[in-house]
């Protein structure tokens, strides 16, 4: 598994560092909790990361039976 290294930034935003690929996100916690609301907030991750690890496994099912699932989506509230 890739590590990720997290850091406040403070402003109650937060820097996550992709190991494996350098890529970088930045969390913003949102209007509601005193935040600015801009990037994604640590919540918004958390149901995305639902939703697109049932996409990719509905990915390698289809494709372990040729299948193609191009353009499914799903969305989180």
């Amino acid at each position: 598994m890739t590590t990720v290294s997290c850091l406040y930034s403070g402003e109650l935003r937060c820097r996550a560092t992709h190991h494996g690929s350098g890529a970088v996100l930045i969390t913003d916690a949102p209007v509601d909790n005193a935040g600015q609301g801009q990037p994604f907030s640590p919540t918004d991750l958390l149901a995305t990361s639902v939703a697109t690890c049932m996409l990719t496994i509905m990915g390698i099912t289809a494709k372990s039976r040729y299948w193609s699932i191009e353009g499914s989506t799903a969305e989180v509230n």
